[in-house]
Parts: C-alpha cells; structure tokens; sequence
C-alpha cells in the first residue's frame, strides 16, 4: 500500500516505530502542552537564588504575594462555608475546612495559580503537573498543634528521595507564634524513610503577615501549629504534585465540567484536563478537554 493510500502523507499522520518515540513526547495535535506564561514575568534571578534556599531548607517564606482586596475576598466567599469541624486530630478537631474549593470558591483561583508559586512550580515538576488538593483552613482558638508530617508519605517510593509534591500555605489572617503558624524542620526533606522527628530537632514558625505564603516540598516535615491566640487563624493551602500520580482529591467528581470550562487555563490543566505523555490522562483515546463545553473547541 502507498503512502498516500495508507494516509502517511496526512500531516496528523505519527509514524511510531519504537517506545522511545512516545514516552515523554508530547504527540497530542489539538491540545498539546501548555504553560503558565504568567510566570514568565517573574524576575528569573529571584527564582533562580529562592530556588537555591528551597533545595537547602525544604521551604521559603513569600512575602506579600496578594493583595488586601483579594485576602478580604476569599473571606468573604470563605464564611458561609466554615461549618464543619475536623473529624479527628489530624484534620483538628478545632479546625474548619472547606473541601472542594475550586468548585466552591472563585477567590481562591488567585492563590492557587499565582505566577510567583507557578514559576516554582514549573522547575520542581513535570509539565502538566496537577492540583492535588486544595483547602480554606481555619484553625480556632484552643486548637492544639496539628502532627507532624510529610505531605507526600503515602506514596509507596522510600526517602531519600526527590520531592514528589509541593505545597503552600497562604496567610489569609497574620500567622503569629500564638495563633497556629505553620512549623517546619529545615532540611527535613533530606531525611531517611527511618529517620522521624525529635524534640532536639531545630523548628521555624512561618510568621508572616497575610497576604504571604509558605512554599515547601512534600517530603519536609510540618504541621499547623497550636493556636492560643485567642482568635482563630484563616488560612488557604494547595497541594501539587506530577502528572503520573494520582492526585489526593477527585476533581472530576468535584468540580463540574461547567467550572472546568469557565476557569483559567492554568487551573484547567492542573484539575486533570491535560495529558501527561504519551496519553496517561485521556477520555477514549482522545484529550480529556475535549469532553468540555469550550467555545473554542475544534
């Protein structure tokens, strides 16, 4: 058969002779991959020296990377859904959460997708790298300190090992030492599957005003601090991770494909509508975006 009978001289035609021609290509002729271009405009010296710290300590405190305009808006759409206590001491059982936040709430696309988190981002994963949580949290008055932890312990690959996520910790109220700031062990990232922590072990508080955010790997060791403030502390996390791993939240289920179509690109991409090449991710062997209600669909 030629090749114009077979199709070959077709420009969407792929010759695919071996593994190695596939695997981490990006093959898709419609929806290939994307980038947050915003993250572009921040200044590369400033990620290349942040970069350097978070490899060294396993976390950087963010200074001042949103506005009052856009803290008091999260709020706003956050109260009426801060019902719920946690269910044990992990979640804390003095502590609110709002699941399900990039259905429920508009105001928190801005943290989740911050070019300055984003241009982090884009050098500590893979392309197309996904939203695995995100949370409104709210730690009330009297709340004891959360467990120590690793964000991404329960994947079955043992430490040392590179960071498989990352995560932020925005400060919607000034976190304080009395008022629940997160703690972190610097340079815990580095540790042994059988090394945990001890009392001896060097502790920070990310003190910070709001508006500021705590970025830190998966593998370091945190939790939300004890608040004896008096008051109780808001704040607004997210958790990313590669694209071949399963994600801690089901976007699919919880988010309709109504919001998948009507957000940004950015926030698009991370809840699952992408590729991960050569086709982990796919809806009947074509791009999952093609299952939404997009204006611009081909």
């Amino acid at each position: 058969m030629s090749n114009e009978e077979s199709g070959r001289d077709d420009p969407r035609f792929r010759q695919i002779d071996s593994i190695d021609q596939y695997v981490g290509k990006d093959l898709a002729g419609t929806h290939g991959f994307t980038r947050p271009d915003e993250a572009d405009a921040v200044d590369s010296e400033i990620i290349d020296c942040e970069h350097g710290q978070l490899m060294r300590d396993g976390y950087l405190i963010l200074r001042d990377l949103v506005s009052l305009a856009e803290l008091e808006e999260l709020r706003e759409q956050s109260r009426p859904l801060l019902e719920k206590m946690g269910r044990n001491s992990f979640e804390g059982e003095r502590t609110q959460r709002i699941y399900g936040v990039p259905e429920k709430l508009r105001a928190a696309d801005r943290f989740i997708e911050h070019p300055h988190i984003l241009a982090h981002l884009d050098r500590l994963l893979m392309p197309n790298y996904l939203l695995s949580q995100a949370q409104v949290i709210n730690i009330l008055t009297g709340s004891p300190a959360q467990p120590l932890h690793i964000d991404d312990g329960f994947y079955p690959w043992p430490r040392p090992r590179p960071a498989l996520s990352v995560a932020t910790v925005f400060a919607v109220d000034d976190f304080t030492e009395e008022n629940g700031a997160t703690v972190a062990i610097p340079g815990s990232h580095l540790w042994a599957e059988d090394r945990f922590p001890q009392d001896s072990d060097p502790r920070i508080r990310a003190v910070m005003p709001a508006g500021s955010a705590i970025l830190f790997l998966g593998n370091l060791w945190h939790g939300g601090g004890e608040n004896q403030s008096g008051a109780s502390r808001l704040a607004i996390t997210a958790q990313y991770c590669e694209p071949w791993l399963r994600t801690q939240e089901n976007y699919f289920l919880s988010v309709s494909r109504e919001t998948a179509a009507e957000v940004s690109e950015n926030m698009r991409r991370m809840l699952g509508y992408s590729i991960h090449p050569p086709f982990m991710g796919m809806v009947e062997g074509m791009h999952p975006k093609r299952k939404l209600p997009l204006t611009d669909q081909p």
